[in-house]
């Protein structure tokens, strides 16, 4: 039986992009569609030309760049439009007409029989220009099953090559989506079906599944689940639920998955929901302790595949849930292996810290255990040390500031600039520190600590390198961007003090097997 492959129509550069508050500038699209081709996706939707000057140069920038996938602009069931998206030198055009009464009635004030008219001669115009289209009756799911098989009866005719069921406003159900699939491929079994759901229910991946189980051949989807209100179906979710849970796949290279929701949500400046399956920062995140124990014997114990098959690493958070077995993995990471009666004080600090309300960072654990077990940490232990700071900010100033750090004994410096002082100055670290070791910053939270103005910062970071190790930080100052600096170095510092004592203890394991073997031969 030949195996079944599921389209990836990406709309993350149209309907992604129209997420309240983000434009992206053409060469941002540009840098999202290239990482959208190498991750597989089969369509890319790279915007909606006839909105503005800036969308055509981006579209065109995108078709231009000779990527793999089919680059797609979206246009209205207008000449105008659908020229304005040709001219962009796409590969094919995505029309689309409202369907449901509430549409027909409230916004385009037409008939019905207007709007078969107006779809049958968009998509018709379209393919006089020799590209394919895709068709969306906009607000399907809202449309009476009667009119829908007309339309998809009209825009089949007219010669589309795909028809799209949008759940405009995500009203539908899985069940819901199944009618429609199974309604249009009893109308044409020649036109490729696609399904476009919102999340507004929450139930974006479960409708866009059910579509695909009744039958359609492709899914739109956008990276992280961005879109309007309250987002699309979620790229990642859907391709691995696709694979590992019902045997369909796609053509998503699915290790690539993280540094694509990585970038999107750098670029696009949504911030990605710590607890979001597959990608969320806390989706292979432990700190209960019969959770670590169980990780430690299994991980298929508490968790549901393989990390890396999504380009992610576990990780264990000291905290008042855990447990021996998940801080004593920690600590031998970060080089140190307490004694039995040792390991037991470390964790009821960790636990009198949890209580306490405060979170227990790398650096935070690794200062409990070198004092329960009565050693010092040495000044040079430290490989990063804060020598300098200094920014500048103001009205109609653009903020920036200058960082001087010793790495290893040496002093370097940067000045950078940034939205604010604190993404400034740690700009300018990132950028001394990429000089020895690419070390990006995953997280950032500030709490104050007390009311007033005079309140104290609490900042808590988590940093990581390019082999997805992770370290946190912390720094706690009356002012904000002391602080946050303090954190940041405080995390590279536990970052690097844990890689380099991994790579110190591998070098012993290697040097002892080599004297082992040398033994043996004499």
């Amino acid at each position: 039986m030949k195996e079944r492959i599921v389209r990836v129509f990406d709309t993350t550069l149209r309907d992604g992009e129209q997420t309240p508050g983000v434009s992206l500038i053409p060469e941002e699209k540009l840098q999202i569609a290239q990482a959208l081709d190498r991750l597989g996706v089969d369509v890319i939707e790279a915007g909606f030309p006839i909105t503005s000057k800036g969308e055509q140069e981006g579209v065109r920038l995108i078709a231009k760049a000779g990527l793999s996938a089919e680059i797609c602009g979206l246009a209205r069931a207008e000449k105008l439009d659908i020229d304005t998206a040709i001219q962009c030198g796409v590969d094919s055009v995505h029309v689309f007409l409202a369907c449901s009464d509430i549409h027909l009635k409230h916004k385009l004030h037409i008939t019905r029989e207007e709007m078969l008219k107006r779809s049958a001669e968009g998509v018709r115009y379209a393919k006089s220009l020799g590209v394919k289209v895709e068709f969306s009756p906009e607000d399907s799911t809202r449309t009476d099953l009667s009119f829908f098989r007309r339309v998809v009866r009209r825009v089949s005719d007219a010669g589309a090559d795909r028809l799209d069921i949008p759940d405009t406003v995500g009203t539908a159900t899985p069940e819901t989506m199944a009618r429609y699939v199974k309604a249009a491929k009893s109308v044409s079994q020649k036109i490729v079906v696609s399904v476009h759901c919102h999340n507004d229910y929450g139930l974006a991946v479960a409708n866009s599944i059910g579509g695909v189980l009744a039958g359609a051949e492709q899914a739109h989807l956008t990276v992280n689940g961005i879109g309007e209100r309250a987002g699309n179906t979620s790229l990642e979710e859907f391709a691995v639920t696709c694979q590992n849970l019902y045997g369909l796949r796609t053509r998503i290279r699915t290790g690539l998955l993280y540094e694509t929701s990585r970038l999107v949500s750098k670029l696009t400046g949504v911030v990605v929901q710590p607890n979001k399956a597959i990608i969320g920062e806390n989706a292979f995140g432990h700190e209960s302790g019969i959770h670590t124990h169980g990780i430690l014997s299994n991980p298929f114990t508490y968790e549901p595949f393989e990390p890396s098959t999504v380009g992610r690493m576990r990780w264990f958070q000291a905290g008042k849930h855990a447990g021996r077995h998940g801080i004593s993995h920690q600590l031998r990471q970060m080089g140190l292996t307490p004694k039995e009666e040792h390991l037991r004080l470390i964790v009821d600090k960790v636990k009198e810290s949890g209580d306490e309300g405060r979170s227990v960072t790398d650096g935070d654990l690794y200062n409990i255990a070198r004092s329960v077990m009565g050693e010092r940490r040495e000044v040079e232990e430290r490989l990063v040390e804060l020598e300098g700071l200094e920014v500048v900010t103001g009205i109609n100033r653009l903020p920036s500031a200058s960082v001087k750090l010793k790495v290893r004994g040496e002093t370097r410096e940067a000045t950078e600039v940034g939205v604010g002082p604190v993404d400034a100055a740690l700009n300018a670290i990132q950028k001394i520190v990429s000089s020895f070791e690419e070390i990006s910053l995953k997280e950032y939270r500030l709490e104050a600590l007390s009311g007033g103005s005079n309140a104290t910062a609490d900042v808590t970071v988590r940093v990581e390198d390019a082999y997805n190790n992770m370290a946190s930080g912390r720094g706690m100052k009356k002012d904000i961007v002391v602080g946050s600096v303090e954190a940041i170095v405080n995390g590279i510092n536990a970052l690097l003090a844990k890689t380099e004592r991994a790579k110190a203890l591998a070098a012993d394991v290697s040097a002892r097997k080599k004297k082992s073997g040398r033994t043996r031969e004499n």
